[in-house]
C-alpha cells in the first residue's frame, strides 16, 4: 500500500467519517483527555454501548483532574453496566497519575504514555495519533482485520500480530496521523465488516490482495480457542420487609475489584452441593433455593449461579460481616453493582 492508498483512504474518511461523541469536527483535535476516556471505554466494548455512558463521564467529571478527585467508589458505579472492571480501577489511578506526575496534562511521548496505569500500546498510539498527531500506530481488532485482508495474511492470530504491526506501522502517513487512524478504525468498523464485507466501496478494494484470492471473509485466521471451564456458586439474596438487599465489597484485587456483590459461596467448578453452599450464608435464615438461576460469562470461565432468598430476621442482622451494608431500590442505580449481580437480584425478585 503506497502513499497513493493513504490519500485515498483519507479522501473516503472526509466523505464519510462516523459521528461519535467523542470524535472533533473536521479539522480539529479532539482533546487528549476524550480521547483517552473513550479509547478506555470502548476496550471489549462496542461503539453503541459506550455513548451513554462516555456523555454521563464527561458531564459529571469534564476534565481528568475532576475525574482524579473523584471517590474511587463513585467512578466504580457510573462505569457499572460497561463491565471489565479492571478498567475502571485503572481509569481512576491514571488520571490521579496525569494529575499528580504531569500537571493534568496528558504526555504525548510513547513512554510517558506507556507508564501510566491501563494505558498499552494501543490506547498509547491512538492518544498519540488522534490528540497529537503524531505517526503512532494504532491497531486495534478492526485494523487488524483490514491489514490481514489486505495483505492476505494467512496466519492465525494471535502469531499473525506481529507482521500485522510491521504492516500497519509502515503505513501511516506523516500528515493527518489522526485522521488516518480514525479512518482505519471507521473502516474495519463499517465497510471491512467480520462478516459479508462491503467490499466493492471499500477504497483500498484494488489493492487488497484478500479479495484478489477471494479469501477476504476468512480472514483474519485465528487460533482455535481452548474451551471456557464452568464455575458455579450459590448467591444469597438477603432482604428486608422495605425491599432493601444486603450487599457486601469484593476485595480490592482481582475479578470484580472493589465493586459491591451479593454475598455468595466460592464459585467452583464442578457439581455445586446446595447443603455445603448453604454453610457460606452471610447469616442464619430460613433459605429458600430459587428455581432456575443466572448464567454469566467472564474472559475466562462461565459462572453460573443459584439464588437463595431470604428475609432478615432481628437475630440474623446482629451476625452482618464488616463490610456488608443494605441497598434501598432507590440506592441500587448508585452502587457499583456488575451486571451478573443486577441479575441475581432481578432473578430473586421473581421468586
Amino acid at each position: 500500500m503506497t502513499m497513493t492508498h493513504a490519500t485515498r483512504l483519507l479522501a473516503w474518511y472526509d466523505r464519510h467519517r462516523r459521528t461519535l461523541p467523542w470524535r472533533a469536527p473536521p479539522g480539529k483535535r479532539t482533546a487528549p483527555y476524550l480521547v483517552w476516556l473513550s479509547e478506555i471505554m470502548l476496550q471489549q466494548t462496542t461503539v453503541a454501548a459506550v455513548g451513554d455512558y462516555f456523555h454521563r463521564f464527561v458531564k459529571r467529571w469534564p476534565t481528568v483532574e475532576a475525574l482524579a478527585a473523584a471517590p474511587l467508589d463513585d467512578v466504580l458505579s457510573a462505569w457499572a453496566g460497561l463491565g471489565y472492571y479492571a478498567r475502571a480501577r485503572n481509569l481512576h489511578a491514571c488520571a490521579r497519575a496525569v494529575t499528580e506526575q504531569h500537571g493534568g496534562i496528558f504526555p504525548s511521548g510513547e513512554a510517558e504514555l506507556l507508564a501510566l496505569p491501563g494505558i498499552g500500546p494501543y490506547t498509547a498510539a491512538a492518544i498519540r495519533a488522534i490528540a497529537f498527531d503524531e505517526p503512532a500506530s494504532a491497531v486495534d481488532g478492526n485494523v487488524e482485520r483490514v491489514i490481514a485482508r489486505l495483505y492476505a495474511i494467512e496466519t492465525p492470530l494471535p502469531d499473525a500480530k506481529a507482521e500485522i504491526n510491521l504492516r500497519t506501522a509502515a503505513l501511516v502517513p506523516q500528515r493527518r496521523a489522526g485522521d488516518y487512524a480514525q479512518a482505519m478504525m471507521d473502516l474495519g468498523a463499517t465497510v471491512c465488516t467480520p462478516r459479508n464485507p462491503r467490499c466493492v466501496i471499500c477504497p483500498l478494494m484494488a489493492a487488497c490482495e484478500g479479495r484478489r484470492r477471494n479469501i477476504a471473509e476468512e480472514l483474519p485466521r485465528r487460533a482455535p480457542k481452548a474451551d471456557k471451564p464452568t464455575r458455579r456458586g450459590l448467591a444469597f439474596v438477603l432482604s428486608r420487609k422495605d425491599g432493601a438487599v444486603l450487599l457486601r465489597k469484593r476485595p480490592a484485587k482481582g475479578l470484580l475489584g472493589g465493586m459491591d456483590e451479593v454475598p455468595s459461596s466460592d464459585w467452583r467448578e464442578g457439581a455445586l452441593l446446595i447443603p455445603e453452599a448453604l454453610k457460606q450464608a452471610p447469616v442464619p435464615a430460613r433459605w429458600k433455593v430459587l428455581q432456575g438461576g443466572v448464567r454469566h460469562t467472564f474472559t475466562h470461565f462461565h459462572l453460573e449461579l443459584a439464588v437463595a432468598h431470604a428475609i432478615a430476621t432481628t437475630s440474623g442482622l446482629a451476625k452482618l460481616a464488616p463490610g456488608s451494608a443494605w441497598c434501598t431500590i432507590d440506592q441500587m442505580t448508585e452502587r457499583a453493582l456488575p451486571s451478573v449481580m443486577r441479575k441475581v437480584i432481578a432473578h430473586a425478585a421473581k421468586g
